[in-house]
């Protein structure tokens, strides 16, 4: 199986593209948990809230263990992010999840935060995206996993692209 990570700061394109890539390849798709977590609670979140969206976050990645290819909308390293800029610093259990994934057959597409921002209640860094995206290549850097940035315009073609040269398509 490969995991192929749509991931960046917020509204940089990561939903439409992960869903479009999941649809043009015909393969399944791990949504966001964390929007679908936040919208259901009834105060503001915080850091222990992190954890219970990471684990519900792999298991949803777990399910579809068997596929072929599937196209997930963020990660763990995401949850890291958010939680490091947030709160200062992350769940040991989120940190041994991503080390420990380092192995597996990945591929990162980061979302460069080119496009218009669009408010959303759970949004938070709309004046700090380009900060955000050099973290976040940091970090792909830093773990060492395989990614490519998409930017600009016509991003689902382009990932395409990159995609079927990666899996020889």
């Amino acid at each position: 199986m490969i995991k192929i990570i749509i991931t960046g700061p917020e509204c940089s394109g990561k939903t439409s593209l992960t869903k479009s890539l999941a649809t043009f390849f015909k393969a399944s798709m791990v949504e966001e948990y964390a929007r679908e977590y936040i919208s259901k609670l009834d105060r503001k979140y915080i850091k222990k809230d992190l954890l219970e969206i990471a684990k519900i976050q792999l298991k949803s990645e777990k399910i579809l263990k068997n596929k072929k290819i599937i196209f997930c909308d963020t990660d763990l390293l995401t949850i890291k992010i958010w939680s490091k800029l947030k709160y200062g610093e992350c769940d040991q259990e989120i940190l041994q999840n991503i080390e420990s994934r380092k192995s597996e057959n990945h591929l990162y597409i980061l979302c460069k935060p080119d496009i218009d921002w669009v408010f959303d209640p759970q949004r938070e860094n709309q004046f700090d995206r380009d900060n955000l995206f050099v973290i976040y290549k940091k970090q792909l850097e830093e773990y060492g996993f395989n990614y490519f940035v998409i930017e600009k315009n016509d991003r689902l073609n382009k990932s395409i692209k990159k995609i079927n040269n990666i899996l020889k398509i």
